[in-house]
């Protein structure tokens, strides 16, 4: 027999670099957020423009606005200011200024030193609960989405009858995505019934006397759903760009509901109108009056104008729309199509010279009832001088604040479904600051108390567990400051200080082995390494059934649910690496080295 010896509590030099690599990358990226933000305006330069700071601050001194400083960057200017009221006025003035030559949003400016923000690192976005703001709750009306569907059904199957010379045939649309067909002849329902599975199989059909009952099947509902939701949600937060608001959360809740959180708004008023908004245009031909297949379409005097049922192309087609002043001081707006919706135009036009064209713009309201309610009015109706392109212009459109707010609907996109704000809520930023002075007033009180504990109850171990708490609490602040879309919320401080007493429970269980492996006679060294073995399954079962928790709290919560959970499961992540590899670590360097003859083999 041979004996070999081993030595404990010895740590290989790439885990010492490893620890230290990283603790420095948490720290940089955690180190802006305690410098903290500016209120600031920036000013997107387009090309072939050219804005001078001194023009800047020549037009903020005319509505006496002091700015803190002006930072010419490569195709911008940022505009810091010192009061957050400020910021409001100072986007107005200067959107006013420079309309035509640059686009100007609210931005926050990093009060972290230059060397610093070089190395690309920034604070922690800060939710709509700590720096103010405010929140709307949208509800997506898919009863007209589907009752739009069995319409278009209808018209084919109109059609198709018409084709197939079958007589008597009545079509009425039903509530929702349901259908009803009223034909006699047998065979003809035959046929019809063949259409539909051929032409339309998401379409169920039943019923086998004189009325056919047709309906959009349950998964083909839930599709369309998803996706009509998942459209409103890209022109929602196109639109907010276009508001000039860079850190807006704009996601979904349940099934068919939008949240919005606009941080650092204190005005509603301009969002609320432009967010639940549903606008868009259509182009029409015109048919002779009392035409039989036309739709009637009153025009802004209430005269009845006759259109075909199916438009030229929709607003779905638009892709870029300005305002402008025409010819006399008249409004109007410059419109630009897609590639399919250009060549549509392109080709109807050159076949159409010298016929009318309508513009019909059409927006939904709620009734006193609560249903949705579409209503559309013919614009303008002009004659077409040529072949029309991409890009070609409308009038009719009203003032020119009109004007501007119809090219901004347009530019941002039609919904594909009407919205409602069905909740709205404005938080202060007086009451963001105090929450964020309460909630980090919580956190250092619970991180004082236990750092208190741990230095008084394990002596020369405790201050290892003190050290490696506030480097969980460094590379915390750092993951939240380097993950992408991360935002602290008020319940996420909450989770910070549940982090705290979750960090120093991992080193509570290591140290209450050492203990329990010192009375049993072993040596320091000894009793150091079987706690941290002994310990560490105990330790990744209770934090790896907390990380499903947190995982499942995020998946299917919204807003402070999501900032919790966040901050939670984060928390858990570091907790592991400082409470075990950190504490162990520290532990090796100071107290750990020594060596034993192992068991003999």
């Amino acid at each position: 027999m041979k004996s070999k010896t081993k030595q404990l509590n010895h740590y290989s030099q790439w885990k010492y670099w490893l620890l230290i690599t990283t603790l420095i990358i948490l720290f940089m990226s955690a180190l802006p957020s305690w410098y903290g933000e500016d209120p600031a305006v920036q000013l997107g330069v387009k090309p072939s423009q050219s804005i001078t700071a001194e023009q800047v601050d020549y037009a903020l001194h005319q509505v006496g606005i002091k700015s803190k400083r002006i930072e010419q960057q490569q195709d911008s200017l940022l505009v810091v200011l010192d009061n957050p009221d400020m910021q409001a006025q100072a986007k107005k003035a200067l959107a006013e200024q420079f309309e035509h030559q640059a686009q100007v949003t609210l931005a926050l400016a990093p009060v972290a030193p230059h060397w610093l923000l070089n190395l690309g690192v920034k604070p922690i976005k800060l939710g709509l609960d700590l720096r103010g703001g405010v929140q709307f709750l949208l509800d997506v009306d898919l009863d007209l989405v589907f009752q739009n569907q069995a319409i278009m059904l209808g018209d084919a199957v109109k059609q198709f009858a018409t084709d197939q010379h079958i007589s008597n045939v009545m079509v009425r649309s039903g509530d929702g995505a349901t259908l009803s067909i009223e034909i006699a002849d047998e065979p003809s329902r035959a046929q019809l019934r063949q259409f539909i599975a051929q032409q339309y199989p998401l379409w169920q059909v039943s019923g086998h006397q004189q009325i056919l009952t047709v309906s959009l099947s349950q998964h083909e509902q839930l599709k369309l759903t998803n996706v009509t939701v998942q459209q409103n949600l890209q022109i929602m937060r196109s639109r907010i760009e276009e508001l000039g608001i860079t850190e807006a959360l704009v996601q979904r809740q349940g099934d068919h509901r939008i949240r919005i959180e606009l941080p650092g708004v204190q005005d509603p008023a301009t969002a609320k109108n432009v967010i639940g908004a549903t606008a868009s245009l259509a182009f029409y031909p015109l048919l002779p009056t009392g035409s039989v297949n036309a739709v009637v379409i009153n025009d802004q005097h209430d005269k009845p104008v006759y259109v075909s049922r199916k438009p030229v192309l929709g607003g779905d087609h638009i892709i870029d729309a300005r305002a402008t002043t025409g010819d006399f001081g008249m409004a109007k707006v410059n419109i630009s199509l897609d590639a399919a919706g250009g060549k549509l135009m392109s080709d109807f036009s050159r076949d159409n010279i010298g016929k009318p064209m309508a513009t019909a713009y059409s927006e939904y309201s709620r009734d006193e009832a609560g249903k949705a309610r579409q209503t559309t009015q013919i614009i303008s109706v002009a004659t077409i001088q040529s072949q029309l392109g991409n890009r070609f212009e409308i009038t009719g459109s009203g003032s020119h604040q009109e004007a501007q707010q119809l090219a901004l609907l347009l530019r941002a996109g039609s919904m594909t479904a009407p919205v409602t704000i069905v909740e709205e809520r404005t938080i202060g930023p007086s009451l963001g600051a105090e929450n964020i002075v309460n909630g980090f007033a919580a956190l250092a009180l619970g991180m004082s108390v236990t750092l208190l504990f741990m230095a008084c109850w394990y002596r020369r171990l405790g201050w290892i567990a003190n050290v490696a708490l506030i480097a969980n609490m460094t590379m915390l602040f750092g993951l939240l400051a380097l993950i992408p879309g991360a935002v602290l919320t008020l319940p996420g401080i909450a989770g910070l200080v549940l982090t705290v007493g979750m960090a120093v429970d991992t080193n509570v269980l290591i140290f209450e082995r050492i203990k329990e492996k010192l009375a049993e006679g072993r040596s320091f060294a000894s009793a150091i390494d079987v706690g941290f073995d002994s310990a560490f399954s105990t330790i990744f079962d209770a934090n790896f059934t907390t990380m499903i928790t947190a995982v499942v709290l995020f998946s299917i919560g919204n807003g402070p649910i999501q900032g919790f959970a966040l901050t939670l499961g984060l928390g858990l992540l570091t907790s592991m690496f400082t409470g075990i590899f950190a504490s162990r670590a520290l532990i090796n360097l100071v107290y750990g080295r020594d060596t034993r003859r192992a068991i003999k083999v």
